[in-house]
């Protein structure tokens, strides 16, 4: 029996875990393309973040963290959520840390 490589494996847990992989969808808010095939839409509301993409919704709610007033991060208990970063302001980071998965993101 073959085993799955990680990051195959990683994927697929994120996706049952409701995370964002890549597909068409329709949703509000500005999407992001990220490392591993993974897209999603992302809506921010007060001190919280809606992320929908195909494997369902997430909210996120604010959290201590970021470099200066353009970053930002939000959480739940399942991933983190960094926004604002780059010299653009567009780039993101998804962080899973029961698979362990990291994905850099930017927004189109």
């Amino acid at each position: 029996m073959n085993k799955p490589s990680n990051t195959c494996a990683a994927l697929l847990a994120a996706a049952a875990l409701g995370g964002c992989a890549g597909g068409n969808w329709q949703a509000d808010g500005p999407l992001y393309r990220c490392e591993h095939g993974i897209e999603f839409r992302v809506k921010f509301i007060d001190d919280s973040v809606l992320l929908e993409g195909p494997g369902g919704r997430d909210v996120l709610q604010r959290d201590a963290g970021g470099e200066g007033p353009q970053q930002t991060v939000y959480s739940n208990p399942r991933m983190r959520a960094e926004f604002g970063l780059g010299a653009s302001g567009r780039e993101a980071v998804l962080r899973y840390p029961l698979l362990p998965l990291v994905a850099r993101c930017v927004r189109d």
